[in-house]
């Protein structure tokens, strides 16, 4: 192939399998589980040999779009263009989206390596291989998936049950075959020639539009509006909602792949997990001599195969076997590592209460495209709160109807302009905002902006904020 791939990275999951540490408002993908990197960073760096591929296309729900720039530009890593869905409607709509989108971009013979944000992968030179073999095969109308060699008869994944030999590495998908009980997996992996179905695809952007029409033409109806009628906002830009919304709730492999007579299948043995269950980014990760794998403040003592993750307190393990510990903030699990797939139902019966639905929504420590900041005390009528700001990054000018705060700087220097009045605080000094004054926080220096927030008034809720000026498009 001349012409380089366009990356396209699925970043708008939900998930919350990983439970307390993936919550809705920060799942999986952008969390750094199995290195100091997110893994939608890792996915980014995959991609970032400028010889092999384009700058990437993310699509993403639209509450992501800073934590993707964000962590994007962390990395210095060029973005072709960041699609935000307006509504959650699964991957064949979210894909075919960004086909449309490429193709105005890059030209109908842009060759797509589709990607999710939040899978654990090997590279190695079988790596590289199969994306050529892929990319190839794909430049000659096939659709391709990346079939993982089966080590075990795992059922939390799809297999794929390889046909024909096509050259070149490639061979024909004979059938998709759905999540195998324990004993289908085993006879399938004792028959041979079934993979593991990774939801890594290369696609030629005009073939799957092509399929598209034949086979899903709502799909493809939806992604056409959602693009054409697309807004540009900052640097992302805002798929058209009433479109996009018309798309069935499908998944790609559903819509297209189980359809088509252009699938192929490129049969890979680099390490490959997506990360679905804390028990997988147990095996994911080194352990010790007794199999025990920590991460954050950890002391393990006569345990063994156990799983201990911290972000706030330190833990300490005694005495036990297939255990997992995950500490956040503000919520602790504790299960049987081997278990571990049964986090789902009971994020389930936490969302039905009252009291502990947020708990799978937020965490404690909120990020915005200026920083932060995290809850410390909440009262009847005063919250107290740890905002961090980012150097050369600004909040919104705005005010409150309901509340009055006070900011006592702990480290670096706040540019504070009061109804038009511009100050500057540093260490130790603070300032009183009335209730209703006209305000802005900023930070001006060359490190990071940490200050003590203390609200008080009748009502302390986010949503009592008037933004008159901001720089993220919010005002």
């Amino acid at each position: 192939m001349s012409s380089r791939i366009v990356p396209v990275i699925l970043a708008g999951g939900q998930g919350t399998r990983l439970w307390p540490m993936s919550r809705a408002a920060r799942p999986k993908q952008f969390l750094p589980l199995t290195g100091a990197q997110s893994l939608f960073q890792q996915t980014l760096a995959r991609v970032s040999d400028g010889d092999v591929y384009t700058p990437a296309i993310v699509i993403t729900n639209a509450d992501y779009r800073f934590i993707v720039a964000e962590q994007a530009s962390e990395m210095g890593a060029p973005l072709a263009g960041v699609l935000l869905e307006p509504v959650a409607r699964n991957t064949a709509v979210a894909i075919a989206a960004v086909a449309v989108y490429a193709r105005n971009l890059f030209g109908a013979e842009a060759v797509l390596h589709v990607l999710p944000s939040d899978h654990d992968v090997g590279v190695d030179a079988g790596y590289l291989l199969a994306v050529q073999q892929a990319a190839a095969a794909a430049a000659e109308g096939r659709l391709v998936t990346f079939g993982i060699v089966p080590t075990a008869p795992e059922t939390g994944y799809g297999y794929i049950k390889a046909g024909g030999d096509l050259g070149g590495g490639v061979s024909a998908v004979e059938r998709f075959v759905e999540k195998p009980d324990l004993v289908r997996a085993e006879q399938m992996l004792a028959e041979g020639g079934y993979l593991w179905n990774s939801g890594m695809f290369m696609i030629g952007a005009e073939a799957f539009l092509v399929e598209c029409e034949a086979l899903s033409p709502e799909t493809l109806a939806a992604a056409n509006g959602a693009v054409a009628a697309a807004r540009v906002d900052l640097d992302f830009v805002r798929l058209e909602e009433a479109a996009f919304a018309t798309a069935p709730n499908i998944s790609v492999d559903y819509a297209i792949f189980e359809k088509t007579g252009r699938a192929a299948v490129v049969a890979v043995s680099f390490g490959w997990s997506d990360l679905g269950s804390w028990d997988a980014v147990w095996k994911a990760q080194e352990h010790d001599e007794a199999g025990n794998a920590g991460s954050g403040s950890v002391t393990f003592s006569h345990t063994s195969n156990s799983l201990v993750v911290t972000d706030h307190a330190h833990v300490a393990v005694e005495g036990l076997d297939d255990i997992a510990v995950i500490a956040s903030e503000d919520a602790v699990y504790v299960g049987k590592l081997s278990e571990a797939q049964k986090v789902g139902p009971l994020v389930k019966l936490l969302r039905a209460g009252k009291d502990t639905v947020g708990l799978t929504e937020i965490h404690r420590t909120a990020y915005r495209p200026w920083g932060g900041y995290s809850s410390v005390l909440n009262g009847e009528r005063f919250q107290v709160k740890r905002l961090f700001v980012k150097p050369g990054k600004k909040l919104s000018l705005q005010k409150h109807h309901h509340r009055s705060e006070h900011w006592v700087v702990v480290r670096g220097t706040a540019e504070v302009t009061l109804d038009g009045v511009v100050s500057m605080l540093s260490e130790n000094q603070s300032i009183y905002l009335p209730l209703g004054c006209t305000h802005r926080l900023a930070n001006p220096g060359k490190i990071e902006l940490e200050l003590i927030e203390v609200q008080t008034g009748s009502y302390l809720g986010e949503d009592d904020i008037i933004r008159i000026e901001d720089e993220f498009g919010r005002a």
